[in-house]
């Protein structure tokens, strides 16, 4: 299903992405040495039911997941890079967090990623380096995805211009898992790849929701599952980083809608 919001909707989405990039501001604020993944799950869902909004998480039970989330915000350390399951582990100085945040709201969904290191003052200048070149890869990769949206655009010009700088940068390309379309449900058509040839696929309209996230591990595009059946890391152990944003097709190009305000 492709949705295409009208003015009245597109406004919700607004109220909807602005929230969303809020809680992923305050929770990355809070987000330090010795926070517990759990907190961060109780934070999460303290502020989605303070905003009268719904998680599109907790009972989200797709094919690739073993039954419902069970939780408000997906939280991913290290090699851990989608889907991460909150669970009982304290931060450590230098970890790679990635926190996924989807919400709905006035019957709205936006979603949107952020990754980031918790403290740092212990880690290896390499690994150091390291993790911020995956960091800063992602939002570069999602920045040229979004200057290549707008109307007439087709969606292999958005994963051409993601994989040409995520490809460019050295790193593999996982195809399973890319970006989509949203807007009264999470996860819609179309499928963004996070690469692909340019002038195919579906022609972008005013109106259309688009949640943009590439994704990335330094040596590897294989993904192993946890025993959870959920978090999915590298399958060399190696560190990983996602960024994302909800945007929205306008007669004037795309509109970031997940920017706190």
């Amino acid at each position: 299903m492709i949705e295409i919001l009208n003015p009245t909707e597109l406004a919700r989405a607004r109220e909807t992405g602005a929230l969303v990039g809020g809680i992923l501001r305050t929770l990355k604020e809070r987000s330090t040495v010795g926070t517990n993944l759990l907190d961060i799950d109780r934070w999460t869902r303290d502020m989605i039911d303070a905003a009268g909004a719904k998680s599109c998480y907790v009972d989200y039970a797709p094919s690739f997941g073993n039954g419902p989330f069970g939780h408000y915000i997906c939280t991913a350390v290290n090699d851990a890079v989608l889907h991460g399951m909150p669970y009982d582990y304290r931060l450590a100085d230098g970890d790679l967090l990635t926190l996924d945040l989807a919400v709905s709201l006035d019957g709205i969904a936006a979603d949107s990623a952020i990754s980031f290191v918790v403290g740092g003052a212990s880690l290896p200048a390499d690994v150091a380096a390291e993790s911020r070149a995956l960091i800063e890869v992602t939002e570069r990769a999602l920045a040229a995805g979004i200057a290549a949206a707008g109307p007439g655009a087709r969606i292999g010009d958005l994963s051409h211009a993601i994989g040409t700088v995520l490809g460019g940068a050295g790193y593999p390309i996982n195809v399973e898992f890319g970006g989509h379309g949203i807007g009264s449900t999470m996860h819609q058509d179309p499928h963004v790849s996070n690469t692909g040839r340019p002038g195919r696929g579906y022609r972008l309209r005013p109106g259309l929701l688009l949640a943009l996230e590439p994704w990335v591990m330094v040596d590897t595009d294989e993904l192993v599952t946890d025993a959870d059946g959920w978090t999915l890391r590298s399958a060399t152990g190696c560190r990983t980083a996602h960024s994302e944003h909800t945007i929205a097709i306008t007669d004037d190009g795309a509109e970031i809608l997940t920017l706190p305000r």
